[in-house]
């Protein structure tokens, strides 16, 4: 099982991520390289870098399927503004030479909002920017994340994220990553994940997801809301999150727990332990409450 969550990046950069991982009991896990509002970033350390990649090495954590997310002030979908436009593909380009000093192969992207433009419009702004981005990028693949639908998203169908994937023209450097509480809000039932894994693997193929976003909902399937919930505590259930997580065709995705702090306190090594014991503690709350 290749198990983690979403880290911090700013103590110790790559360094401090991999050392927060392990506490967790993780294996992987998902960093954005700055605050993902905006566009202050620091200098990478090589030496932090290389610190990081030895410990990786000695604790068992494979660089190959460590994960970075995009800021979220990249739109791609719109084109009203070409200033704008142009700030996100340049912002991109430079968070993929980012990752390529950290030796990271995967980032994950909300592929774009349409606002006032037509979808279709969009889609082809998506595709126009991913080709300027990956144009010369042989190193780092690009996941489109499937969206909840919320507001003028992209990405909220499987049928929009085939549609980017081919027409892209390196689309061998375009993958998809999954997230259940996004699939769930978009109106994809979790219960019939395997039928959902059929349906993708003929539209788009299933080696093209690369990751998957473990979340559960406060959400009912199908409200176009995104918002996140403990494992077990929301409406996909851990069961039906578990069939996910262990599912035979994605046994190599390593698996990213985006779930809420409860307080100010971090639930991942909780979740993680009652993941890997596939045991749902009802206590979660209660038992992460104690240690605030």
């Amino acid at each position: 099982m290749i198990i983690g969550s979403h880290v911090n990046f700013g103590v110790n950069q790559l360094l401090g991520s991999t050392e927060q991982a392990l506490s967790y009991g993780a294996n992987t896990f998902m960093f954005y390289t700055g605050a993902p509002q905006n566009t202050i970033r620091k200098e990478i350390d090589m030496n932090l870098t290389n610190e990081a990649l030895n410990l990786m090495i000695n604790k068992g954590i494979d660089i190959n399927k460590v994960i970075c997310h995009a800021p979220y002030i990249i739109n791609l979908g719109n084109k009203e503004k070409p200033e704008a436009w142009d700030f996100s593909v340049n912002f991109l380009k430079r968070e993929i030479d980012r990752i390529e000093k950290l030796h990271v192969k995967y980032m994950v992207l909300h592929p774009g909002n349409y606002l006032k433009q037509e979808v279709s419009v969009a889609l082809d702004n998506i595709v126009e920017g991913l080709n300027k981005i990956l144009e010369h990028n042989d190193k780092v693949m690009i996941l489109l994340e499937t969206m909840a639908g919320k507001g003028t998203e992209c990405g909220r169908s499987m049928d929009e994220i085939k549609y980017i994937i081919d027409h892209v023209i390196k689309n061998d450097s375009v993958g998809v990553c999954l997230d259940t509480c996004h699939l769930n809000d978009s109106g994809v039932d979790i219960a019939n994940f395997d039928s959902y894994l059929e349906d993708f693997n003929q539209k788009i193929g299933i080696e093209k997801i690369k990751c998957v976003h473990v979340n559960d909902s406060k959400n009912e399937l199908g409200s176009h809301k995104d918002r996140h919930e403990n494992i077990g505590l929301g409406t996909i259930g851990f069961d039906n999150l578990m069939n996910v997580i262990n599912n035979e065709k994605l046994k190599d995705v390593p698996k990213i727990l985006e779930t809420p702090y409860v307080g100010d306190k971090a639930p991942y090594k909780y979740e993680i332990a009652m993941i890997k014991n596939n045991t749902f503690n009802s206590h979660l709350i209660e038992d992460i409450t104690k240690e605030i």
